[in-house]
């Protein structure tokens, strides 16, 4: 094996020599702990290390969602454990980015295509703005690992800070395109009911007991010492108690699914082309959809996709132009060619205030346009409405943008939205029965805490996606989110609809299983089932609080040694 050989003393961090051991660790067993802990052990050089750190991001990108070969999952993270063990901070630090980089470059390389359609820049410069976004979004294992080089040079046990230190990273570390590695288990239910305890921040960990097992042997090749059998143990509880706990918890769900009340949600799925791109107008192709369904299957509810009208509505109009324009023919004056059903659809409202009589508008200036989702009677009464929270960078805002104008002129594709400020559930009934639906609009669906908190407040029996992927073309993009997004009816057992304009809707029932999947790029308009329910769950109460102790836990392991602690509480 090539490696650095040297002694491994107990206080890394200044190279101190170790204390003696205390009364009760003399005899024996102190003896052979005294003997293991100033053997000779050896750390992987750069070359072997940085390949292992390549190797560990193929297999986690095998793993994800678009590759799904999930049972690499459980042992994606083996090859960067070895590679970052006993590394200094800042080599661990770039085997983490490499191993990121590799992930996330061979996983979202569809991100030059949607700055390709966004951006306007030419390809030489979207090559090197997504590897620049892949170099960040690969930060977060680079965050993690230099957590992990920072404790265990302190002296902290290597397993407990790495599982600390994933925790740290998939929670604070901020990305412009969020996932988890918890979605690695998306096509599989058993796998994913955890959730409902932890968010997927729980899946994620007990998937990583299994690299943790598998790299104990070379841990202890490393440090020249026997295996820890104990420590092994202890890893592989982590995938026995995610196995174990969707056998028991998957027929609870199952049973209470069936005891609750049903209804028919339709969606159609419009396949228009990206904004500046397509000259159809979208109204009659999703009236004309809609009535094909209505005639066929008669559902509840319909939903309609965000950017199902792609050009804005004022406000103030909103009604009279959703009556006379979008649920019923104009040139119809027989009521025929009228959507008699509930709409949910994606819209852009106008805000703007009107400008006094004869006053231009100042320069820098721009309308009040929000992303939206209305629920619109059949006769043009707009039951409620919710604007959208978190924009997507780049192509609905350009960050710093208001301050800058001129990043506008630069990116002329981009949208200049505005952020929503309510996260209100919109009133539904059905036969009389009042319901709740919580609305998100594109990549809120996979925001776990935005998602908990929309919950908390507007206790919904319903959630439903709007979404417009067009812009990522035929690609693994549509699958990821929908992956992604499947937890979030695990962590509130409650059906989430998704209604997207090029694919990929589905129905997903309260266990994560996703039904009715639609092709990409194809007009489909169907129906099916979901179940209107309620119940609180320990995710829902609880939310991300364990795993934010956690994080200040791994970061105070990371500036104080272990033994100090302990000595002061001697």
């Amino acid at each position: 094996m090539t490696a650095d050989e040297e002694t491994k003393p107990d206080a890394r961090a200044n190279d101190e020599p170790a204390p003696p051991p205390s009364a009760k660790e003399s005899g024996p067993s102190a003896s052979s702990a005294s003997s293991i802990s100033s053997a000779p052990h050896v750390r992987l050089k750069a070359l072997p290390a940085a390949a292992l750190a390549v190797f560990s991001g193929v297999l986690y990108w095998a793993a994800f969602p678009g590759i799904d070969v999930w049972p690499l999952a459980f042992v994606c993270w083996a090859p960067l454990m070895v590679a970052i063990y006993d590394q200094p901070p800042r080599r661990a630090l770039w085997l983490g980015l490499l191993q990121g980089l590799t992930c996330n470059v061979l996983g979202f390389y569809w991100l030059f295509g949607m700055l390709k359609s966004f951006s306007g820049f030419p390809d030489a410069l979207c090559v090197l703005f997504m590897l620049l976004l892949c170099g960040y979004q690969g930060g977060r294992m680079a965050f993690m690992a230099w957590l992990y080089g920072r404790a265990a040079r302190k002296g902290w046990p290597a397993a407990t800070v790495f599982l600390l230190a994933f925790v740290a990273s998939e929670l604070a570390y901020p990305l412009l395109f969020p996932w988890y590695t918890g979605a690695q288990t998306h096509t599989v239910p058993l796998l994913m009911q955890l959730a409902d305890l932890g968010g997927p921040i729980a899946i994620g960990l007990a998937l990583a007991g299994g690299s943790l097992a598998l790299a104990e042997p070379f841990w202890a090749r490393l440090d020249r010492r026997p295996i820890d059998r104990r420590r092994v143990l202890a890893a592989l509880a982590g995938p026995a108690i995610l196995v174990g706990y969707g056998a028991v918890r998957l027929p609870m769900v199952d049973r209470a699914m069936a005891a609750a009340p049903s209804a028919k949600v339709g969606l159609v799925q419009g396949n228009m082309g990206l904004m500046g791109s397509e000259h159809r107008d979208p109204r009659p192709l999703h009236r004309d959809a809609t009535l094909r369904l209505e005639a066929e299957e008669h559902p509840d509810l319909i939903v309609w996709s965000e950017a199902a009208i792609a050009y804005p509505f004022s406000e103030e109009h909103l009604s009279l132009m959703m009556h006379d324009t979008v649920l019923r023919d104009p040139y119809d004056r027989t009521g025929a060619r009228a959507i008699k059903t509930p709409v949910l659809t994606g819209v852009i409202l106008d805000r703007t205030p009107p400008l006094p009589l004869g006053q231009r508008r100042k320069k820098g200036d721009h309308p009040l346009f929000f992303n939206s989702a209305v629920l619109a009677e059949p006769d043009g009464r707009i039951d409620g409405a919710y604007d959208k929270t978190y924009l997507l960078a780049f192509g609905e805002y350009i960050p710093f943008g208001d301050w800058f104008p001129q990043l506008y002129e630069m990116s002329p594709n981009s949208g200049q939205l505005s952020k929503g400020s309510s996260i209100e559930a919109i009133p539904f009934t059905q036969n009389g029965v009042a319901h709740k639906i919580t609305t998100l609009i594109c990549y809120e669906d996979i925001l776990p805490g935005f998602v908990n908190g929309a919950v908390r407040h507007g206790d919904p029996d319903l959630l439903v996606n709007l979404t417009n992927d067009a812009w990522f073309g035929k690609s693994t993009e549509p699958t990821i989110h929908l992956a992604l997004a499947k937890f979030r009816a695990v962590e509130h057992h409650r059906f989430l609809v998704r209604a997207t304009n090029t694919g990929v809707s589905a129905w997903i029932d309260a266990a994560g299983r996703s039904r009715g999947e639609t092709p990409l790029f194809e007009l489909v308009a169907r129906s099916g089932e979901i179940r209107w329910m309620r119940g609180k769950t320990v995710y829902e109460i609880v939310g991300d609080v364990p795993w934010w102790l956690a994080t200040l836990a791994v970061v105070a392991m990371g500036f104080v040694e272990k033994r100090r602690v302990f000595a002061r509480v001697s």
